[in-house]
């Protein structure tokens, strides 16, 4: 059985090639929130407290483009919903952990935190450490996380008001999300929300996003049914 210290420190090792992922997109969110006019503060506050990457950058994009309050609040929650599949799927192994130990691993369940975690969970046979495991790889991403909004904000303080960079956001998106599209219930997913994104670019408070995320979501699961 490995030791908690060695468990964290595998946590630790294994999620590294993430970090150099992760970290981009952390300078890209800080230096898109103070263009869109966020408080650098409240750019740092918002990594402390969301600490998700692709609902950060969607509020980010939204308060550019002047979306409402409800929007945004619903955007960021439909995106966020995956989540709650991620905890599901990890209930089984954490279930016996004191409650400390599930709001902590709750905090920093990311993306890339779930896919090593949940790795280690199927790999182990004895999982009385891997809590640690999780911590490890979650604190890791974390730190990274706040770093790389930290550097972003400065850089974004530094470039001149006259540099648009709204393009990057959805350039970091396609990136995001392009190898992501393996079976052809994502790319009807996404072909289907693209297509409806730009019909309903004009409604009102930019509800139009609501609806193409609603119609591609649909769309993915009429397609995966029929296999």
């Amino acid at each position: 059985m490995p030791s908690s210290r060695i468990a964290f420190l595998a946590g630790l090792r294994d999620v590294v090639p993430l970090l150099v992922g992760a970290a981009p997109f952390g300078v890209i969110y800080g230096v898109l929130a103070v263009e869109a006019g966020i408080a650098p503060a409240a750019a740092q506050f918002m990594s402390l407290v969301v600490f998700a990457g692709s609902a950060q950058l969607i509020a980010v994009q939204l308060t550019s483009a002047g979306a409402s309050g409800v929007v945004i609040v619903l955007s960021v929650f439909i995106v966020n919903l995956r989540h709650a599949l991620y905890s599901a799927s990890l209930a089984p192994h954490t279930r016996a952990l004191p409650r400390s130990w599930k709001w902590l691993l709750s905090y920093l369940l990311t993306d890339e935190a779930y896919a090593v975690a949940i790795n280690r969970y199927r790999e182990q046979a004895d999982q009385s450490n891997n809590h640690w495991y999780f911590l490890g790889a979650g604190l890791a991403l974390w730190t990274t996380w706040q770093v790389a909004t930290a550097a972003g904000i400065v850089l974004g303080t530094e470039i001149p008001a006259g540099w648009s960079l709204d393009f990057a956001l959805p350039l970091t998106f396609i990136a995001i999300v392009a190898p992501g599209l393996r079976t052809r219930a994502d790319l009807a997913a996404a072909l289907v929300g693209g297509i409806v994104a730009l019909l309903a670019w004009a409604l009102p408070y930019k509800l139009g996003l609501i609806a193409a995320a609603l119609a591609g979501i649909t769309a993915g699961l009429l397609v995966a049914r029929r296999g």
